[in-house]
C-alpha cells in the first residue's frame, strides 16, 4: 500500500506542476524522451542479465497479441451493434487493445511485485504493446482516419519497420540479450543502475503532467464500455487463458497484471492526432489511469488468492 501511495504522490506532483504554469508545455514529452533514451535502457541492462530463459517466457510475448485480436473483435462488434460512429469505433480499437504497460505498468509492477519482476513486463511491453502500437495502430488509423480531403491513408511498411528497429528500448533489449552472459564493467554497472532507479518517479510525474479528464459529450457509453473491457474483461480473459499454468509464479501474475493496465498514453495521443474522437481518446487515458488505481490492487489480490 505504501508503494501505491508513493506512486499516487508522483502522479499528483505531475498534475500540480502542470497547473502551476511554471514548466514548459512540452515538459511531459521531454520526460518521456528521457525515459525512452536513458531510464528504460538502464532498467533493461540491469534486469536482463539475471533473466533465466525458459519456454514460459513466450507467455508475456504471445498473450498481448491474443488479447489484441479478442478485444479488437469485441469492440468492433459492439460498435456495429450499438451504431457507434467510425471515429468512435476507431478510437476504441486503438485505445482498448493497447495497454499502458510501460509508462504506467512498470511502476505498478515494481510497487506490487518488486523491481526484479519488471523484466517480465519488459517482454510483454516490447514484443506486445510496442509492436502493437507500431503495427496495429498504424493499420487501424489507415482504415478509420481520413485526411482533410476525405481520403484514407495507407501505412508504410518501411516506416513501421524503421520505427521498430530504431526504438531505443528495443535496441537496448536486443543488445542486452546478446551480451547477457558477459560481465559488465563496474562503471557501466553503476551507470545503468543509477539510471534505472529514476524510471518510476520520472515516468509517473510525466504521466501526471499530461493527464486530461474531459468527459466527452455523447460518448459516455463508449467510454464506459471501453474502460470496462480494458480494465476488467481483458485481465479476466488472460486469467482464463493462463489457468492451466497456475498463478504461483511472478511471470504469470505479471502477465495478467499487464493485461489489466489502462489504455496507453501514446495510443491515445495517436488516436487524437488521427482525429479519432479526440475527447473520447483523452478521457480513455485520463479516467483509465485513475480507475486503475482501484482495479489493479483488486487484480493483484485476486491473483494472490488464486496462487
Amino acid at each position: 500500500m505504501t508503494n501505491l501511495v508513493v506512486l499516487g504522490i508522483y502522479l499528483l506532483i505531475g498534475l500540480v506542476i502542470k497547473r502551476a504554469g511554471k514548466f514548459p508545455d512540452n515538459t511531459a514529452q521531454v520526460l518521456n524522451l528521457y525515459v525512452i533514451y536513458a531510464a528504460l535502457p538502464g532498467v533493461i541492462f540491469t534486469k536482463v542479465p539475471s533473466l533465466e530463459f525458459s519456454a514460459e517466457l513466450l507467455i508475456p510475448v504471445i498473450i498481448p497479441w491474443v488479447l489484441l485480436v479478442i478485444s479488437a473483435s469485441l469492440i468492433y462488434l459492439l460498435g456495429k451493434l450499438l451504431n457507434w460512429s467510425r471515429p468512435i469505433i476507431g478510437a476504441l480499437l486503438v485505445c482498448v487493445p493497447l495497454g499502458n504497460t510501460s509508462f504506467f505498468g512498470f511502476p505498478m509492477i515494481e510497487a506490487f511485485y518488486g523491481s526484479d519482476a519488471i523484466v517480465y513486463g519488459l517482454f510483454y511491453d516490447q514484443f506486445g504493446s510496442f509492436f502493437g502500437l507500431a503495427i496495429y495502430s498504424t493499420i487501424i488509423i489507415a482504415l478509420f482516419a481520413e485526411n482533410p480531403q476525405g481520403e484514407r491513408t495507407r501505412p508504410s511498411v518501411l516506416a513501421i519497420g524503421k520505427k521498430i528497429l530504431l526504438f531505443p528500448p528495443f535496441i537496448a533489449l536486443v543488445i542486452a540479450l546478446l551480451i547477457k552472459d558477459m560481465s559488465y564493467p563496474t562503471v557501466f554497472t553503476v551507470l545503468v543502475e543509477s539510471l534505472a532507479v529514476t524510471l518510476v518517479p520520472v515516468i509517473m510525474v510525466a504521466v501526471g503532467f499530461q493527464l486530461k479528464f474531459r468527459l466527452p459529450k455523447g460518448s459516455k457509453t463508449p467510454l464506459a464500455v471501453g474502460l470496462f473491457t480494458k480494465l476488467v474483461v481483458m485481465p479476466a480473459i488472460t486469467i482464463v487463458l493462463l489457468w492451466s499454468f497456475g498463478f504461483d509464479s511472478h511471470l504469470v501474475q505479471v502477465t495478467v497484471f499487464e493485461s489489466a493496465m489502462p489504455p496507453m498514453i501514446t495510443a491515445g495521443a495517436v488516436a487524437i492526432m488521427a482525429g479519432l474522437a479526440p475527447s473520447l481518446s483523452a478521457a480513455m487515458v485520463g479516467y483509465g489511469i485513475l480507475i486503475a488505481f482501484i482495479t489493479l490492487p483488486l487484480v493483484h489480490q485476486l491473483l494472490q488468492w488464486l496462487a
